[in-house]
């Protein structure tokens, strides 16, 4: 199978897969009613998925330097939609749906990295960032797609409803992965001493990582609670919750798919201009929207759409880019190994973000306040607190590009 065909099957598979991601931030706001969450809560639940990848991303972005990286893909794909028809039909609570949301996060950790490094092995340095940017870009525009179909499932039927459907996102994923997709034999067939001292010891790569960890902070607390912005910035304007969500996923929706396009773009720009140049002015200006973002909910609708499709486009651009730079920096025979390490820090960050949004939501916005108004009026300084975290990441690539001799560019 020719290259660009094969990441062309691969890259719709992920977007298969990804339709689970974010069809629980498209009707939060319903579930969060229903079941009488707390803002803390309902970030919690959000952040279950995160912690099911985290649990097992180590040991299945380690094993892909062991055993057939398809296998793994395949499995977890299966995994993913399984857990997430049964959130479609048993949860009903705080702890069920925590739970259920962690199975599913267990899906994500042997389908996402893996695939990546599938995407490793087939191209060489000249075309990665371009090739890594086009499935990184999947990645975006099935999370984007997992809004916009919750979303208009909702409207249309109800929110148990848009969980079930996406999740069979997954299992079509892993059907397309297992019939298309080239096996991917490990270099290595014996575990050998060293494995993560190895990554441990490429501080440049740590560095880049930490880069990493900033921006999956900004995009995954600004992912996790964006539906529910636009809803209350829309029940404010006295509009119906139920409504308000549906229309809010929707256009959630189309600025994450936006950010699938900007992933595939600074890919290739970071090729011509070079990965630290491309993270760093990305970067900034992704943080200076997000110390904005939070304060324009009662700005004119015009304004706030626009400045939407600005922060969409630059949140998710990045990821590409740092993601090929771990590539360049770490020997392909310990790749399984560091991209283990780069996605738990990376996937950490994303997991505690959206809670640590929720709980400075419950703080700034009283909730008597909150009942009486009946949406919660003050997001400010939540997205404050996104927007510093990003500023971690400039820093971090830069102090790499020296430590590595600039070899790292």
């Amino acid at each position: 199978m020719r290259d660009k065909t094969w990441l062309n099957m691969l890259c719709l598979a992920e977007i298969g897969t990804m339709l689970v991601l974010l069809n629980y931030s498209a009707v939060l706001p319903i579930i969060k009613q229903e079941w009488g969450l707390t803002n803390t809560e309902a970030g919690l639940i959000y952040s279950a998925y995160q912690v099911g990848y985290i649990v097992l991303v180590v040991v299945l972005s380690t094993l892909t330097d062991y055993i057939d990286t398809k296998k793994i893909y395949v499995f977890s794909a299966f995994w993913a939609g399984a857990a997430g028809i049964a959130f479609a039909l048993f949860a009903d609570s705080f702890m069920s749906g925590l739970i259920l949301r962690c199975l599913t996060g267990f899906g994500l950790a042997g389908t996402y990295m893996p695939g990546l490094k599938m995407v490793s092995a087939k191209f060489s340095t000249e075309k990665r960032g371009w090739a890594i940017g086009l499935y990184v870009g999947a990645f975006s525009l099935g999370t984007g797609l997992s809004l916009l179909f919750s979303g208009v499932l909702t409207g249309l039927f109800t929110w148990r409803t848009a969980i079930f459907v996406t999740s069979l996102g997954p299992i079509a994923g892993g059907l397309i992965a297992a019939i298309s997709l080239d096996s991917v034999p490990p270099l290595r067939t014996s575990k050998e001493k060293g494995t993560f001292g190895q990554v441990f010891n490429n501080r440049p790569a740590l560095l880049v990582m930490l880069g990493y960890a900033a921006h999956m902070w900004e995009m995954f607390g600004m992912r996790g609670w964006i539906v529910a912005f636009f809803a209350a910035a829309m029940v404010g304007r006295n509009m119906d919750m139920a409504v308000a969500t549906s229309y809010g996923a929707v256009f959630s929706a189309v600025i994450i798919l936006l950010g699938g396009f900007s992933t595939a773009l600074a890919g290739s720009l970071s090729d011509r201009f070079g990965r630290v140049r491309t993270i760093q002015v990305i970067m900034f200006s992704s943080a200076a929207c997000s110390l904005l973002f939070g304060w324009i909910r009662p700005w004119p609708a015009i304004v706030v759409i626009l400045i939407s499709l600005i922060y969409g486009i630059l949140v998710t651009a990045e990821s590409s880019v740092l993601s090929t730079s771990v590539t360049e920096l770490v020997p392909f025979e310990y790749l399984g190994s560091a991209m283990a390490v780069q996605s738990f820090v990376g996937w950490a960050a994303a997991a505690i973000a959206p809670v640590v949004f929720g709980m400075v939501l419950d703080l700034t916005n009283p909730a008597e306040v909150v009942a009486d108004l009946g949406y919660t009026p003050l997001w400010g300084p939540a997205f404050i607190i996104l927007g510093l975290g990003a500023l971690a990441g400039p820093p971090a690539v830069r102090l790499a590009r020296k430590l590595s001799g600039f070899q790292y560019r």
